[in-house]
């Protein structure tokens, strides 16, 4: 990403290695081609998300994927990304 990942894990944030299940979004074909689970890394802590259709405190979470996957436009494969919390719910 080319910056330091910052460490400090908010307190309301998932727990590093909680099970979760990757969304797609309902209202277009993405972000993902499919949903699938994974598991919140450690390797940064959760962010927030700067961006204009970003909901307020929303956060992004380093997911590792239990498969390789593919994004709505066909890239990839990824094997882990930085997804938003509106695409990720807490799964086994």
């Amino acid at each position: 990403m080319g910056r330091p990942l910052r460490q400090d894990w908010p307190s309301t944030a998932l727990p590093a290695g909680s099970r979760v299940l990757v969304v797609r979004d309902p209202s277009w074909e993405g972000p993902w081609r499919n949903e699938f689970l994974g598991t919140i890394d450690d390797m940064g802590a959760p962010e927030p998300v700067e961006h204009p259709r970003a909901r307020p405190g929303e956060l992004a979470y380093w997911v590792t994927f239990d498969g390789p996957q593919y994004d709505g436009d066909g890239n990839g494969p990824y094997r882990k990304a930085l997804i938003w919390d509106r695409y990720v719910r807490p799964g086994s």
